[in-house]
């Protein structure tokens, strides 16, 4: 039978493709079109009787695009609708939310150093916090207090910081980074499905019938589409951040984020403004250059949280009192713990690779689905068996994995 490890773990190599090929579709789509709408030339009186018009060259060809306010002539029969990519981004990356950080919850979601949480408890934080994140974004943009956006923005900012600090307060740095995110993106792909699509239908139905679209529902649109656009770029910080421990270990995490979100609209607003041909706002650079060395700063002062509880409890807990827990503490001591430690021995290395630290028993049984992935059943690590594991270190490792799960 293949091992089931090895199963879930090319399962979630197929679904994070997946999610990374609809995500350059839905925010590459997203891009052009921002882009597209930005840069039209809407001061030309145009016998189609279009808004404005734009010439592209692209791939050896040419392209007259017109964008329409009104029904043209023919309402065309092959409308292209740009939700899909959407849908399927969110489907796919919570797919992976469930695969990753529900099924692996005590490895990936809790961390006991920040609150010692039960599966079941994590996990319902994470979906009620989706769901109802959405349901108070919602009520807040529908409300009067939403009428102004650039309040609403502001107010919306706060709100995003305030969560920064919560998933921080429940979750492992990790976790807390890709929550964040998917929260965002819960945002981005419900605006598109519940808000966006909607009403540009009832629009497209109006139009059909001859009949005067009301201008709030583009409007409406056009508020959440404009939220999109500055959501996008600290959606993609947050789902990379997981690779990258200077990001998401430190005990200041959740500035890091709250940062991030501002890096986001001065990046977009510089090429908002580019392409609306608005000018050069070449102060974003600065700011965002700014922004980022303080991230940077932020990282490492200092990079780890709060220590880890000594005893072993949970999953973690059943790894610990396998057989041969005892011989496989002293390979990963001997093999991996010179760099997967606080203060690695090893030249060049400032911090544990991918945040992981080695050090002790407890901290090796919490991280026994990763060494047989990657030590056992794989060889990624040792990186080129740098520490010269042996063929027979791996078998035990294997068999310490696998009577912990028979």
């Amino acid at each position: 039978m293949y091992d089931l490890a090895a199963i879930g773990a090319w399962l979630e190599f197929a679904v994070r493709w997946v999610h990374v090929i609809t995500a350059i579709a839905w925010i590459g789509s997203s891009f052009y079109f921002i882009a597209l709408d930005l840069g039209l030339h809407r001061d030309r009186n145009l016998a189609s009787g279009a808004d404005g018009e734009e010439w592209q060259v692209h791939g050896g060809g040419f392209y007259h695009i017109q964008k329409y306010l009104v029904a043209p002539a023919q309402m065309p029969g092959d409308l292209i609708w740009f939700k899909w990519e959407s849908y399927a981004t969110w489907l796919s990356g919570f797919a992976m939310l469930f695969l990753v950080y529900y099924l692996g919850a005590e490895f990936y979601l809790i961390d006991p150093g920040v609150a010692d949480l039960a599966p079941w408890q994590a996990i319902a934080i994470s979906l009620v916090s989706l769901a109802g994140g959405w349901l108070a974004y919602d009520w807040i943009c529908k409300s009067k207090f939403g009428d102004d956006n650039t309040r609403l923005m502001v107010f919306l900012y706060v709100i995003l910081v305030a969560l920064s600090y919560f998933y921080t307060s429940v979750f492992s740095g990790r976790a807390a980074l890709i929550h964040l995110g998917a929260f965002t993106a819960t945002i981005m792909s419900a605006n598109v499905f519940f808000i966006i699509i909607p009403n540009q239908k009832i629009v497209v139905e109006d139009l059909k019938a001859g009949r005067k679209p009301d201008p709030k529902y583009g409007k409406i649109a056009k508020q959440r589409s404009t939220h999109n656009n500055y959501l996008t770029l600290p959606v993609l910080f947050m789902m990379l951040s997981n690779h990258y421990p200077l990001a998401f270990a430190s005990q200041y995490n959740w500035i890091i984020a709250s940062l991030v979100f501002l890096m986001g609209v001065t990046i977009r607003h510089y090429f908002n403004t580019i392409h609306a041909r608005k000018g050069n706002p070449r102060w974003t650079w600065l700011a965002t250059a700014v922004l980022f060395v303080i991230i940077m700063w932020l990282s490492t002062a200092p990079l780890f949280r709060a220590e880890e509880p000594e005893e072993a409890s949970g999953a973690a807990l059943r790894y610990a009192q396998a057989e041969h827990f005892d011989a496989v503490t002293d390979i990963v001591m001997g093999r991996c713990s010179m760099c997967h430690a606080a203060e690695p021995a090893w030249d060049g290395l400032l911090w544990p690779p991918k945040g992981v630290r080695l050090e002790t028993p407890n901290q090796i049984a919490r991280n026994a689905h990763a060494i047989y992935l990657q030590a056992g059943l794989g060889h990624a690590m040792p990186p080129a068996n740098l520490s010269f594991i042996e063929p027979e270190e791996r078998q035990l490792i294997m068999a310490w994995y696998k009577a912990a799960n028979d």
